[in-house]
């Protein structure tokens, strides 16, 4: 029923982008100050030892980062402020933006869990192959998760031929959403025990659609007018934060997908971005859309958030709320079932639940769906990405976690116009790490964000022990035949 292709897609530590950098900002320390008394070195510098360094460094790092100056350029204007408006030469000003950047290895400590999806564009293909996006977790330094993608085609007997990647990684531009929509965004301040008053006060001075300025122009009169700084400063700092979760990120046309790194831009986000949920999803219309759940965290708590696109070149980010958009691991269905966006949710880190919403971005209507039953999930249980739509019901994989924390991957079947009814659940795992995969960040762990259909196979990445990419083809005839002769938890 199953079987494993030979791909192991391992992490690469030569992947690098070159980030903002202020000395300081990796300990806690005074970064301001250091950051000023290192740009006082620079300046102190003679222009010969400026052209100098700045010739090395580019003879360096030039050919591991496509358009390097004009990233120097940009880094330079981060900073600029610090200069107290002294005049500096074109030579210092790409030096200054050298000594205010690092390189990042994306992959420097693993890469794992994995989702899978047809391509927007099937242009090119050859008969009888499919195009595909593989979006998959990179870890780097400080445990900072960020998403990156890997492209390729698959024929009708399910073998898959990866792209070659991409020389060198960019990140994309991020930019303020276009407008807020004021009750999700009182709605959420509100999960953020930040729903009171002076929020109040904020949000009444706005439409029911306001852009970035006009919120800014909002705060400021409030911190100008309103309560004393000591009683609005953290209210008025949990909605900056709010606001700057949710934007905008673009990438350059010309760049390949696999060069395409989302780094984490928003305050939530600092520790990461993890285990990204891709589905292609259908709209009533035919239209089609791109999401991914994913979890945001910030070294102390974690906040469900949601990526659009069409194109995989421009993304939009926005945050997810309601009482159903809590914890880890939510994947939406890739269709709307009885007019509602419908979403798998874990909502108590132990159960699956069901959710279903007008709003693809307010959940609020919430039901169990699976409690863990087997020896191989009592810990918990979770799901492996968006279901997959057959005629014959909903294939949920899932993952279950048992003794010694070991985690295996199982599969439900949910009716097709009433998912909240079980009809089947293996009684034994569908995925189990083999001895050769038991080893890494994380041990004894198989755990994939999602699936996808190829003709009458399951075409299924998995991380293996979160160090990893696996592929595993399963057929779906002989799934459907356990499922349903296992028929539903007892």
């Amino acid at each position: 029923m199953i079987r494993r292709t030979p791909h192991v897609l391992r992490s690469d530590p030569s992947r690098v982008i070159a980030k903002p950098y202020l000395p300081g900002e990796e300990i806690s320390t005074d970064t301001a100050k250091r950051a000023d008394l290192l740009m006082g070195r620079i300046l102190a510098l003679s222009e010969p030892e400026v052209v100098t360094m700045l010739e090395q460094t580019l003879i360096a790092f030039r050919g591991r980062h496509d358009g390097f100056e004009e990233l120097l350029e940009r880094h330079y204007a981060l900073v600029a402020d610090r200069l107290n408006g002294a005049v500096v030469s074109p030579a210092r000003r790409l030096l200054i933006g050298a000594y205010f950047t690092n390189e990042y290895s994306i992959e420097g400590a693993a890469l794992f869990n994995p989702s899978i999806v047809p391509a927007p564009d099937e242009a090119g293909v050859a008969d009888g192959r499919r195009r595909f996006v593989m979006s998959l977790r990179a870890v780097g330094e400080g445990h900072i998760s960020s998403i990156e993608f890997r492209t390729g085609t698959i024929d009708a007997e399910s073998t898959l031929t990866f792209d070659a990647l991409a020389p060198t990684l960019v990140t994309g531009d991020r930019a303020p959403p276009g407008h807020y929509g004021k009750d999700q965004f009182f709605a959420k301040l509100i999960e953020l025990d930040a729903g009171n008053n002076i929020a109040r006060a904020v949000l009444d001075r706005l439409p029911d659609l306001f852009t970035p300025v006009e919120l800014e122009r909002s705060l400021a009169t409030v911190e100008r007018d309103g309560p004393p700084h000591a009683i609005s400063f953290e209210t008025i700092k949990i909605v900056r934060a709010l606001a700057a979760s949710n934007y905008v990120t673009t990438f350059p046309p010309s760049s390949a997908l696999s060069a395409r790194i989302i780094f984490p831009a928003g305050p939530h986000e600092t520790h990461g971005m993890e285990d990204a949920r891709f589905v292609r999803f259908t709209e009533e219309d035919g239209r089609t859309i791109y999401y991914a759940t994913y979890t945001a965290f910030d070294g102390y708590e974690i906040l469900p958030q949601l990526i659009q696109t069409d194109d995989f070149l421009t993304f939009r980010i926005t945050t997810l709320n309601g009482p159903a958009a809590q914890n880890k691991g939510m994947a939406l269905f890739p269709r709307r079932i009885g007019g509602k966006y419908v979403m798998l949710s874990r909502r108590d880190r132990e159960n699956l639940h069901l959710a279903t919403s007008a709003n693809v971005r307010h959940w609020m209507d919430v039901t169990e769906l699976h409690r863990p039953s087997r020896s191989w999930e009592l810990l918990q249980i979770g799901n492996c990405g968006s279901p997959i739509e057959t005629p014959e019901g909903w294939i949920v994989v899932t993952h279950g976690v048992g003794p010694m924390r070991r985690y295996v991957l199982g599969a439900l079947l949910l009716d097709l116009e009433n998912p909240s009814r079980v009809l089947g659940a293996l009684d034994t795992p569908l995925l189990e790490p083999e001895a050769a995969e038991r080893e890494g960040y994380v041990p004894n762990v198989v755990y994939s964000c999602g699936a996808m259909l190829n003709g009458r196979d399951l075409v299924l990445p998995y991380g293996l022990s979160d160090g990893a990419v696996g592929i595993a083809i399963v057929s779906v005839p002989e799934l459907l035949a356990r499922l349903t002769s296992a028929g539903p938890p007892r």
